[in-house]
């Protein structure tokens, strides 16, 4: 398998769960507001034997005109029409800012109405491809609404013939696995997809920086901390003997790592 970071920079959010950009060069994480988290915003491409898959969507910013998550993927060499499979973990704003955006010339969703608008996205961004979300968490984020989750950008996702609504835990072709986790957001899920003898793992953001698998700490942001916990160490140990590959959506310096 092939596996593109398609990163979208690195930002810092407190309590108003703002997502700021921040320079890793030049800024001090000092000066940002007491508590402020340091993350990454990192989508994946994973080209297996059978699709394109792209693993959440980013933020869903746009630059003259082109959705960041598409110039990522052209930069590495694929075509955004390519991409066959999008795999949600979940429906939070820094994860699904690129489902949906305004139609472009190219016949993409291009996002041009610019970050933050309120009309609703028109088509999906990747309009070739297969959507998977669980059910309940769409429900879920329109229940919910801001600040986490912004409904109008998830409108695409009701009743879209290339939307597939997951319920509850399976397997999608025979190769990718998923399972609900709930512990990030009630109806969070996760990925393993297996092809050619090798295991690449998504946890999202139970499981979304290298540094959170090797230490046991209680998160204050997710659902259900405890359990946020307890699947970090269980997939970390499990990961290691069997020798899979994990995808770090938050981590500013290790994108992936091999066990």
């Amino acid at each position: 398998m092939q596996i593109i970071p398609l990163s979208e920079g690195a930002f810092t959010i407190d309590q108003t769960k703002r997502f700021v950009p921040f320079d890793l060069e030049k800024d001090d994480l000092q000066q940002r507001p007491t508590g402020s988290l340091l993350v990454e915003v990192q989508p994946f491409a994973v080209v297996t034997t059978e699709d394109i898959l792209v693993i959440d969507t980013g933020l869903g910013f746009v630059s003259n005109g082109v959705l960041q998550i598409h110039q990522n993927l052209r930069s590495a060499g694929i075509d955004p029409a390519g991409v066959t499979k999008v795999l949600m973990s979940h429906l939070h704003k820094d994860h699904a800012g690129g489902i949906g955006g305004d139609c472009s010339s190219d016949g993409l969703a291009d996002g041009s109405a610019g970050a933050g608008s309120a009309r609703p996205p028109r088509q999906l961004s990747f309009p070739n491809a297969t959507y998977y979300v669980q059910r309940k968490e769409l429900d879920y984020a329109f229940e919910k609404g801001p600040t986490s989750y912004i409904p109008e950008e998830l409108y695409c996702l009701r009743d879209n013939p290339r939307v597939v609504l997951l319920d509850g835990d399976g397997v999608i072709d025979g190769y990718i696995k998923y399972q609900i986790t709930g512990a990030h957001s009630p109806w969070h899920q996760v990925f393993w997809i297996v092809d050619g003898g090798e295991t690449v793992f998504f946890g999202g953001d139970v499981a979304p920086q290298l540094q959170q698998m090797k230490s046991r700490f209680v998160a204050k942001y997710d659902y259900d901390g405890k359990k946020a916990m307890e699947l970090r160490q269980e997939w970390w140990e499990r990961g290691q003997r069997e020798g899979w590959t994990f995808l770090f959506y938050h981590d500013v310096k290790t994108p992936t790592w091999r066990g």
